[in-house]
């Protein structure tokens, strides 16, 4: 793995300029233990498991964490079904954090790896976040440097690689008492083997009684992509709150996507919170997707994900959060115990459905629902 001498300048002068700011003392976040429990259901994929997160304060300036993830994953999705059979697997991901706080700088440096039968992917992560202005304003910095390994299971000699490069700044101001508003931008560098090793495109084959045959998808090796952020937060008089973010993406592939999101939280009986969500999210496709080409090898990239096609999703959820009394918590400690549902509408506007009927290239456009369930427990100590 590599890292670019500019990339490097952009990190360090980011640290100088944050440590040669005036500045006050501040504290570190509460200690914190969570246990999750996640489960997607939707368009033939089943993903579910447990989360830990554990976080512990060394000192009044150094925190560490540990976190674990575990996904278990059946598929028999639209992709899965036209060309191959259902499969099980597992992924495992652990991350390891430290804090250290230098009056209002806050440093934190994340290792993590996910760890599947045919992909394993290492990361390293630095963030730089520093309150200014009378603690009115926050501004942050972050680099992410990941590599990754691409295997394909039942070939012993296939293997890949490709590395992604990940950088960003925010800033966050409050306004006024009640309202607070925020920009963060990211850019993305990634290169490699970057697509699925088991995914294919279609193509009219008029010599296959089918009337189409597959070959396999072929990316670019290179993917550059930007995005920005906005965010705001408005506290109503009677203990609620709004949330609003709106964000662009734009990418080297020619996808370009928006999305805009408004929550409601609403604070009620003294120990409940309900929160109310609407998202809508839409992107036009990649320059070199096409759900049905015209012949084998018609163009020099070939790609049929239907994530790389032109469409929309919405979501609607709902959470309820309670705060457990600090008599029914062990040592007096606060905690909290939540559960989050998001039911999921996803309409893909040029991308059909192969196992469905109507000849090929005239099959209805594919569509699907999917529930999103999390259920956790919070204490900090």
């Amino acid at each position: 793995m590599v890292v670019t001498n500019q990339k490097f300048c952009i990190l360090f002068i980011a640290i100088f300029v944050l440590f040669s700011l005036d500045t006050q003392a501040a504290v570190l976040e509460k200690d914190q233990a969570d246990v999750l429990y996640h489960s997607y259901q939707g368009g033939g994929m089943s993903i579910d498991g447990p989360a830990v997160l554990v976080r512990k304060k060394a000192s009044e300036s150094l925190a560490v964490s540990a976190y674990y993830y575990v996904d278990t994953i059946s598929s028999a999705s639209v992709d899965v079904m036209s060309t191959a059979s259902p499969y099980t697997e597992e992924r495992k991901e652990f991350q390891l954090g430290a804090e250290y706080l230098h009056d209002k700088t806050l440093m934190a440096i994340t290792v993590g790896q996910s760890d599947e039968s045919d992909y394993l992917a290492k990361s390293v992560a630095l963030n730089i976040s520093h309150d200014t202005f009378g603690d009115l304003t926050t501004v942050s910095f972050g680099l992410v440097v990941g590599d990754n390994e691409i295997k394909r299971n039942g070939d012993e000699n296939f293997l890949e690689n490709s590395e992604q490069y990940r950088v960003r700044a925010g800033i966050n101001q409050i306004l006024t008492r009640n309202l607070t508003a925020g920009i963060n931008i990211e850019a993305v560098a990634d290169e490699g083997y970057l697509n699925n090793p088991y995914r294919t495109v279609r193509f009219i084959d008029a010599s296959n009684a089918a009337g189409v045959s597959y070959q396999s998808e072929i990316y670019p090796n290179t993917r550059n992509s930007f995005a920005v952020k906005l965010s705001s937060s408005y506290y109503l008089p009677y203990r609620a709150a709004l949330f609003a973010h709106y964000r662009y993406f734009t990418d080297s592939w020619d996808i370009n996507s928006q999305d805009f999101e408004l929550m409601y939280r609403q604070p009620f009986a003294d120990s409940f919170e309900l929160e109310v969500k609407a998202r809508y999210y839409k992107q036009t496709a990649a320059n070199f997707y096409s759900d049905l080409f015209a012949h084998r090898d018609a163009q020099n990239y070939l790609a049929r994900d239907k994530e790389l096609s032109d469409f929309d999703d919405l979501t609607l959820g709902m959470g309820l959060t309670y705060k457990i009394p600090s008599s029914f918590s062990p040592n007096d400690w606060q905690s909290e115990v939540s559960l989050q549902w998001d039911h999921i509408r996803f309409n893909y506007n040029n991308f059909r459905n192969p196992n469905a009927e109507g000849g090929v290239g005239a099959e209805p456009f594919y569509a699907f629902s999917a529930n999103v369930v999390r259920a956790f427990v919070s204490v900090y100590f």
